[in-house]
Formats: structure tokens, sequence, C-alpha cells
């Protein structure tokens, strides 16, 4: 009897002790079948018949019957999270469940009162943050960064007053931030960056957080003036950059500022007003980025004052000509950006001194003389291309080079025939190659990396040879330099006879273009970046060699554009309006002014104007990389013929994707092509949601979307219908192939924000499927257009027939239906069955492709 009561209680208890852990109503039970659900496998970490409060990252209170913190970062949790889980652990105050695949959040999530600390962020977490947040009355952080909540931010935030940090960033809210943020006085740091916020801060915005120290705003639409900040005495950390803030930079030097971020808006004024703002303590500075704006003046002295800084960026202002500033006592530096600085003069040899910098980009300006024997040993980063710096590179430079991140010497007129490069490397790998010596070396340098076909990984650190890089990079450099030289020579030669009389006359294939003026040194063009450039029709001349044929890049609807470089080394591209305009010359020059100023990093930005008789020039940055249409159909700028495309490749870089153009082998993955869309997506939400009034494109089409060096996507001719009055009322009815429906009817044929989506949905089929709009092989169908047969496809469920077949990968086959989706919304007949820019763009991140595919 003893021996049968004894195996009786070690079966009750070998039956009992997993009951224990795991009975209902339990917060083990709760939490189990959370872990369970959400796809984690039972482990020794997890052990679920063990006691819950034994487990990895779980917390319990004194008792060990209540979970009150929660830790399960990065344990690849994927799917909802069900109801009568995690949020029926009444005692929870802190949960991180960051790094996972986590898609949506229990209704009951939100009862947790006790909550003070809520982590979910890098998940995949869509739809709207609800009003139930307010539920959190007792939550000091709350970080929900990096999904896909879209949607306003809630006005119960108000509830949140005990709140220290918010951070919303990289979603995709959208509209104003809301006033009943103000009443969360306790924040300390606040990041709203890189969403689809607009409008203008609430008012008292400044004043409202005595505690604050950080402020994100980053990468948003939001309008607002240096004012607006004034009263944030106790800010440390300050990024505001790509808005449409505007007014001077003094009021936003506070006196604890150690992170200053204000690049990419729309900021005036004279730097030098800086110097006088007395309450600033520039020993607290650690970063400045101030690039992208209109300041003028002189780059203020201030700069001695701050010991400690590391980053420092003013690229990309309007400041007066003026000598290189004193910066050598920044011993700190890391990082230094003055490109388009209008700096003069040489470089001077103490910046050297720098001995902790690692990137230097002193591109585009007007330095002269030869490059000091920088002898920095950890410099990755040296970019002084486009200036007029003479004599050789120095071997102190040179030796350096193979272990180098990026480098550029380009147009310049520095000698190389003193270096060990073979004679065959200098003809193959540099511009502007001649008999004696090169004068520039090839702008494909700037980013260095090898092919795969070669086998070469260039990392940071890695000592390999210099020739050997070149020579890898050959196929990348012949099909440019070719075209090169012809239009080199060419402009040599004009230089030396120039024809400065008028009128001139200048024909094409399809045109012919008078510019009726007299004096071409007479007639200014104004480069936006450089006010004080003596620059003139002349030089257009000088630069497009006589608008000869050999420079023509394309002819489009508004006219020929062609390639050229402006004094200074700007390599541009040169758009000639042959259409006539109905405006005055202050009518147009006001337009394209405007224009001038609308900055975006996917739209091709315009460098400049002229003015020249009744032709209006247009002048934007070069792309290097031509435009959608020629890498879909045609050859690439810059590559080779295509029976050696079989040997060229493309890499991509763990971070930011797509680096190096090769061949057709770009358009075989889909993250490349979803690029593209999404870039010139953002470009159109940009313009017709960003700017005021809306700007209407009216003539989306692959052509209109170009990449620039990084193969970045960026569209064109924005907003010059409007440059030509009314004399574009033909022309902004669309392209062949990309005419709205509604333009069939005399009385609906003027063009709405709806027509340029009808024309973005034509561009998303022809990226999927690699057929041209009209003309293509369909379906036998004569009168078949890529719209009427896609769609066909779609709406019977056989998108997959559509998609190209020199699409290798066939893993996001799924996502690519769902694009031809988006696609097949944009071409619906009536237009407001159509979606807007802004909904497109959540819709194609919604599919965007992960970095393993």
């Amino acid at each position: 009897m003893g021996f049968g009561l004894f195996a009786s209680i070690v079966v009750l208890t070998l039956f009992f002790k997993p009951l224990v852990s795991q009975q209902p109503n339990t917060d083990g039970f709760f939490l189990s079948e959370f872990f369970k659900q959400m796809g984690l496998i039972s482990s020794q970490a997890y052990n679920f018949s063990a006691p819950v409060c034994s487990w990895q990252g779980v917390f319990c209170d004194s008792t060990n019957e209540y979970v009150f913190k929660l830790v399960a970062s990065g344990l690849g949790l994927t799917g909802s999270i069900p109801d009568t889980t995690i949020g029926k652990l009444s005692k929870l105050q802190s949960v991180d469940l960051s790094n996972n695949k986590i898609t949506s959040l229990p209704s009951d999530l939100w009862s947790l009162g006790s909550l003070k600390n809520l982590n979910l962020s890098f998940n995949k977490i869509s739809g709207d943050l609800p009003n139930n947040v307010g539920n959190f009355g007792l939550l000091e952080t709350i970080d929900l960064s990096n999904n896909n909540f879209h949607g306003e931010i809630p006005p119960t935030i108000s509830s949140l007053v005990g709140l220290h940090v918010l951070k919303l960033g990289e979603n995709r809210f959208e509209g104003s931030i809301p006033t009943e943020i103000l009443s969360c006085q306790s924040l300390v740091s606040i990041d709203l960056s890189l969403n689809q916020l607009n409008g203008s801060l609430p008012h008292g915005f400044g004043a409202a957080f005595p505690e604050l120290k950080s402020l994100n705003l980053a990468g948003n639409q939001i309008h607002g003036r240096d004012t607006d900040f004034a009263e944030m005495k106790s800010i440390t950390s300050l990024n505001i950059s790509g808005n449409l803030f505007q007014g001077s930079v003094t009021g936003l030097f506070q006196e604890m500022l150690e992170v200053i971020d204000l690049s990419n808006n729309q900021f005036q004024g004279h730097i030098s007003q800086v110097q006088f703002n007395s309450s600033y303590n520039w020993a607290y500075l650690l970063y400045l980025d101030m690039s992208g704006n209109q300041l003028s003046g002189e780059i203020f002295q201030n700069l001695s004052q701050a010991q400690n800084i590391k980053y420092l960026n003013l690229a990309y202002n309007r400041f007066s000509r003026q000598k290189f500033p004193n910066i050598e006592m920044l011993s700190s530096l890391e990082y230094l950006n003055l490109s388009r600085a209008s700096l003069i003069g040489s470089i001077p040899s103490k910046i050297s001194q720098l001995s902790d910098l690692l990137a230097l980009d002193l591109s585009a300006n007007h330095l002269t003389g030869f490059i000091p024997p920088l002898s920095i040993r950890k410099l990755q980063v040296f970019d002084v291309s486009h200036n007029n710096l003479t004599g050789a590179i120095p071997n102190s430079l040179l030796e350096k080079l193979p272990r180098m991140e990026r480098f550029n010497f380009s147009y310049n007129n520095l000698v190389l025939c003193a270096s060990d490069f073979s004679p065959q490397t200098l003809r193959s790998a540099f511009f502007g190659s001649s008999s004696s010596c090169p004068i520039a070396a090839n702008t494909g340098l700037l980013k260095r990396r090898a092919t795969k076909h070669k086998g070469l990984k260039l990392a940071l650190g890695l000592s390999l040879s210099f020739v050997c890089m070149l020579v890898a990079l050959l196929f990348l450099a012949f099909g440019c330099r070719k075209k090169s030289e012809l239009w080199t020579v060419k402009q040599t030669s004009f230089k030396e006879e120039p024809n400065v009389s008028g009128p001139f006359s200048f024909q094409t294939d399809s045109t012919t273009w008078v510019a009726d003026v007299k004096q071409a040194t007479s007639v200014p063009v104004v480069i936006f970046e450089k006010p004080l450039l003596n620059i003139s029709f002349a030089d257009l001349l000088s630069a497009t060699s006589n608008f000869d044929r050999g420079t023509l890049l394309a002819e489009g609807k508004f006219g020929p554009v062609y390639r050229g470089f402006l004094p200074g080394g700007i390599h541009v591209a040169v758009k000639v309006l042959v259409q006539g305009s109905t405006l005055t010359d202050q009518e147009a020059a006001r337009e394209l002014e405007y224009l001038g100023r609308i900055k975006h990093p996917n739209l091709v930005p315009l460098t400049g104007y002229c003015l020249a008789g009744d032709q209006r020039i247009a002048i934007y940055d070069y792309m290097e990389n031509g435009n959608l249409q020629n890498l879909l159909y045609d050859l690439p700028l810059g590559v080779p013929r295509t029976e050696d495309w079989s040997m060229d490749t493309w890499e991509e870089d763990d971070n930011n994707g797509i680096q190096n153009v090769g061949s057709e082998g770009l358009l075989t993955t889909w993250r490349f092509r979803h690029k593209i869309a999404l870039g010139a997506a953002r470009a159109l939400a940009f313009l017709h949601h960003g700017c005021s009034p809306p700007i209407i494109h009216r003539d989306i089409k692959a052509s209109s979307i170009y990449l620039d060096y990084y193969l970045e996507p960026r569209l064109s001719d924005f907003g010059l219908a409007k440059v030509f009055g009314n004399g574009l009322d033909e022309m902004a009815r669309g392209s062949p192939g990309y005419v709205p429906p509604e333009f069939s009817q005399p009385e609906n044929d003027c063009p709405t924000p709806k027509s340029d989506v009808y024309c973005f949905g034509i561009v998303l089929f022809e990226l999927i499927t690699g057929k041209k709009p009209i003309g293509d092989d369909y379906s036998g169908e004569k009168e078949e257009t890529l719209v009427s047969w896609v769609r066909g496809l779609v709406k019977n469920s056989h998108g997959s027939r559509a998609i190209d077949p020199k699409i290798r990968d066939t893993d996001p086959n799924e996502q690519m239906e769902e694009a031809l989706k988006i696609g097949y919304l944009c071409t619906a007949d009536l237009p407001s069955k159509r979606p807007s820019m802004q909904q497109i763009v959540g819709l194609l991140k919604d599919i965007e492709p992960t970095s393993h595919q």
C-alpha cells in the first residue's frame, strides 16, 4: 500500500507540474500561447513546461505570479498578435517586441492601463494608430518607429501627460502634427521623422516642452519658420532636415545644442548673422549640417570656437565668393563638405592638421593651384571634382587611393603623366585622354566596386592595386569615354574661334530653332547655386560645341537636350524649350526661379536658365545613367554595346541597394524595378501634395524618369508646361500611349493630378512587363494597348502572365502581381476611381522587397 501511494504521488507530480505553469487564466498560460502562436518553438530558453518566470526575457513580481516586464526583441515572432495573450498580462509595465515581423496588434492590448514602456519598433505593423492609445495613462516611453502605421496621429495622445519619449519615425503618418501633442509637456525626446506629415507646427510648439532635448522632424513636408523653435531652451539635438522651413537660421542656435541638421529646407539670409547669437556656446557643437538651403554671405568665423565638432556640411548654398575658411583649428573634425560653397583660391596645406578627417568634399567650387600633399592617415573619401586645379596628384594621395572608399579628381586640369599609371590605363579609364596627358579623371571612380565576373570585392581597409581597380571599371568607363571624346574635341575647336554675333540658328533631325540675340556675351545665364558666376549664352555655345549634334542627348516634346560643361566644371543637360511661350521674359524668369527652388531627392534639379530672345533654355543637373526608356528598350547611356553586356554585372550594397550601372542585368531583379517605381511615385507625391499650389506634371512617361550616378530615380520636366503659358495646350494632353481616357472628350482636356496618376500607372506597367505603351506585341489584337492588355489579365487573375521574363528572381512574383494591381487602380477610366500619389507611395512601400531578394 505504501508503494502504491508513492507511485500515485509520483504520477500526479509528473502530470501536475506542467499544468501548474500553464493552467488557464494565468500569466504563464497567456504568455505561452502568445509565443506558440507567434511561431516561437520551445527551447531551453523557453521551456513552456517550466515556470514562466524562468523564461528568457520574462520578469515577474515578488510573488512569481504576475509578469511585469517582457523583452522579446529579435526572436522572429511573425504575424498578428492574437487576442487573449499578452493583452491579458494585467500587471505588465514594460514590453519590448522590437525587431520582429509582427503585422498587427490585439484589441485587448489597449486595456493594459499599467503600461509604462512600449517598444514595437522595426516590425511590419500596419493600419491606423487607434485612439485607444490614450488608455495608456501611465505611459512614459512609446516607440512605434519603422513600421507601416498610417493615417493621422490620434488626438488622444493628449492623455499621455507623463510621456517622456515619443518615437513614431519611419511610418506613413500623414496630416498635421496634432495640437493635442502640446499637452505632453514632459516630453524629452520626439521623433516623427520620415513620415508624410505636412501643414504647420502647432502654435506654441517651441515653448510647450520645457524639458525637450531631442527633436527629429526630418523627411516630412512640414511648413514653418525658424521662430517656431526659439523657445526650446533645453534642446541638445535638432533635426528638421528635408522639410519646407523658411526664415533665418539665427534663432535656431540654442545654448545647449550639440546636433543641428537644417539641411534641405528653404532657409535664407546672411550666414554671418549666426555669429551675433551670443546665447550659443559653440563648444557644445558636435554635428552641423546646413546644406541645401539658400544661405548667403561668407562662412562664419565662429567655427574656430567649435573645437569639438566632428561633422560639418555647408554644401549647396549661395555663399559669396570667399577664400578657404580657417578650419585647421577644428582638430576633432571627421567629415567636411564644402561642395558648391563658392570657394576660390587654393586648398590650404594646413588642412593636413585635421588628423581625424575621414571625408573631405570640396567639389564644384572655383579652387585653383595644386592639390597640397595631404598626409591625413584616416582619409577615406576625397572629392575635388569640378574645380580649376592644376598640377599632379600628390604621391601622398596616390599611395592612399587603393585603400580609399571613394575619390574624385574629375573635371580639373590635373596632369597625371608623372604617375606610374600605364599609358593603356590612362587612355582607357580617364576622361579627356589625348596623345600626351589626360586632363581629368573619370567620374566613374567616385564609387568604385569591382564586377562580379572578376571576383573583386573592394571594402574599406582592403589593400588592392589601383590599376586592377581601374581595369575592373573598364566596361563602365568605355561607353562614356567614346561619346565624350567626340564633343570634347569639338568644344575645344569652337573655343578657338568663337562666333558670338547673332542671331543663331541650330538644326536637329526634327526641328530648327533660333536664338534671336545680337551678342552672345550680353545674354546672361542664371545659375541658382552660383549667382555671382558670370556665365553668358556664349558659354552655353562653348559648352555644347555650338549646340552641335555630337552633344545632342535627346529630342523630347519640349525640345532638344544637349550635354555640356559650364565654367567651373558644372556638368549639365541643356534643354531648349522650342515651343512658343506666351509669357513675358519677366514672367518666364519668375516661373523658372520658382522651379529652381523645388528640391526633392527624386526630382532632377533645375540648375539654372537662360532667356535667349524668344527661346527659354532650362539647365539641369546632368543625369549620368540616362532615362528609364533607354534602360527598358535601348542601350543605357554610357554602357558598352549589346554584345558586350554578357560580361557586365551590377552589384548590391547591403545598406544602399544598387550601386553600379553595368548592363541589362539591372533589370533582372524586381528590387531594382521597384526602386524606380517608388522613387518616381515619391517625386509625384511631392509635386501634388508637397507644393503649394500643387504642380501637375502633365507628361509622365518612361523617358521623363532619369537615373543619376547612383541609379536613384529622378523625375524631370516638372513645371515646364507653365513656363509656356497658354502656348502648350496641345502638348499638355500627354504623349502618344500615355493619354488619359478623359482627354478624349474636349470638355475634359484639362490636366489634373489624377491624369498624372494614370500616366504613372502606365509607367508601372512598363516596369513590370518590359513592354511599350503602344506598338508592342501583346496578345495578337491589333488595337490592343499595354493598358488594355494588362488590365484584362489582372481582372481575370492572370497578372503573372504579364511579368517580364527577363526578371530572373522568382520569389517576389506575388509582389509584382500586387504592383500590377496598383497599376490597375491608377489606370481606371474614371479619374475619381484612381488613388492619390500619396496613397500609391504607401501601397508600393507595402510591397517593398526585403534586402535578401
